[in-house]
């Protein structure tokens, strides 16, 4: 979560402590990546032992802090015995606005994701994953019914389900997509973060002219000889009208983070002259944090 971190919400809650429960394979772990993703401090699979200690821990590093989220389920052999009297306890910290969120999903989705998986059933390590199945719904049964909200997961996919819990977020709501215009050379080597890669080497090269060759596509003189290219208008206009599409595109599927790389030979002229053009133009776009980074103009 970028900037201060303000008070975070899940359907309504003022949520400064998650707690995710529910059936093993309803999609717990996607639920805390998705909380992760928001800017939630979390842990999983955390003994329900320790709970006290970490609602110690988000109480003590006050409101300027992430809010936390954790996942407590089954796989703690003294889940049932020690959860019940925990959450009572965190509820009774009003400062921490804990909120118990329970996944779940119909026998017939749950049996076939551990089918997929081929992972046994924490409670049926040596029987058919639904005889597992059938005595975690009724063992949780109660801690259903005292959960501040029931998620069905059935339906959805793994990336439906990191969708849906940004819904929930009005942090999420607000979170902006950080893209990242990266210049780079070939000589050195692709990006490995790179999500999007415009190859610019189809542009006149500026090193093969002696004056310019020492200065980079910051400078005035690269941008005005890369800009008498009719070729450098052309893309700009089209690349800017494509990443005006895809960015919005890829902020509505949940994505954090969108790396757009531009490469020429050496990372020194074109790609920076591109990518200082590209960060500009697209400056505006709602719901966008634009960063811009030169990877390789100001190496030997």
């Amino acid at each position: 979560m970028s900037g201060s971190h303000r008070e975070a919400r899940l359907l309504g809650h003022a949520a400064r402590f998650v707690v995710l429960t529910g059936l093993s394979g309803a999609g717990k772990s996607q639920a805390i990546h998705a909380l992760e993703d928001l800017g939630y401090f979390c842990v999983a699979n955390l003994p329900t032992s320790l709970l006290p200690a970490l609602a110690d821990l988000a109480e003590t590093r006050g409101s300027d802090a992430p809010p936390t989220a954790v996942v407590v389920d089954m796989r703690d052999p003294a889940f049932l015995e020690r959860f019940p009297p925990a959450l009572q306890a965190l509820r009774r910290r009003k400062s921490l606005g804990t909120l118990l969120i329970f996944l779940e999903a119909n026998d017939d989705a749950l049996v076939r994701r551990f089918s997929e998986t081929r992972r046994p059933h924490p409670l049926a390590a040596d029987q058919a994953a639904i005889e597992g199945i059938l005595k975690e719904r009724k063992a949780l049964e109660k801690l259903r019914q005292v959960s501040d909200k029931v998620f069905d997961t059935s339906e959805l996919t793994v990336h439906e389900l990191r969708r849906a819990f940004i819904d929930l977020s009005r942090v999420g709501a607000e979170k902006q997509l950080v893209v990242t215009v990266l210049s780079f050379g070939y000589k050195h080597g692709v990006p490995l973060e790179a999500d999007l890669l415009f190859d610019v080497r189809f542009l006149p090269n500026p090193h093969f002219i002696p004056e310019l060759r020492p200065l980079t596509g910051c400078d005035q003189a690269i941008r005005d000889f890369l800009n008498d290219a009719e070729a450098t208008g052309v893309f700009l206009d089209k690349s800017t009208d494509l990443l005006r599409f895809l960015i919005p595109q890829y902020a509505a599927e949940g994505k954090s983070y969108l790396t757009v790389a531009v490469g020429c030979t050496g990372g020194r002229h074109r790609s920076v002259m591109v990518a200082e053009a590209l960060r500009g133009r697209l400056e505006h776009l709602d719901g966008v944090r634009l960063r811009l980074k030169h990877r390789d103009a100001f190496t030997e």
